[in-house]
């Protein structure tokens, strides 16, 4: 049986970062947590057991997704993470089914700039 380290990620402490992508990396690609799918989105998958619906917050602000519980839940859940890219909001959707939260986040394409220059 393999053991990995667990490192919470966090958008708080910006020192931590390297030490998170030291693991992260090292980590047997099936015991990461998150794991990019495609190169359009991500999917995170959470275990958040006795939590319901309403009783769960996701806000995402750039590329930074916070998932917290409201106070009067029983259990309380509480984190924060960076991904490498912004995240499309509208195009994003959550499930939470048996207790496992799943995440797929959309990332944004970055627009090209190019402007074409017409020939004299």
């Amino acid at each position: 049986m393999l053991f990995v380290p667990v490192i919470r990620r966090s958008a708080f402490s910006p020192s931590l970062r390297a030490f998170d992508r030291f693991f992260s990396e090292s980590a047997p690609a099936e015991q990461q947590q998150a794991s990019a799918t495609e190169d359009k989105a991500y999917e995170l998958s959470f275990d958040v057991p006795g939590v319901s619906r309403e009783q769960l917050s996701i806000g995402i602000e750039g590329n930074v997704i916070r998932i917290e519980t409201l106070p009067e839940a029983k259990r309380q859940y509480k984190a924060a993470y960076e991904l490498p890219q912004d995240i499309d909001v509208s195009a994003s959707e959550a499930k939470l089914e048996n207790g496992v939260l799943t995440l797929k986040l959309v990332k944004v394409l970055p627009e090209s700039k190019t402007v074409k220059l017409a020939i004299n």
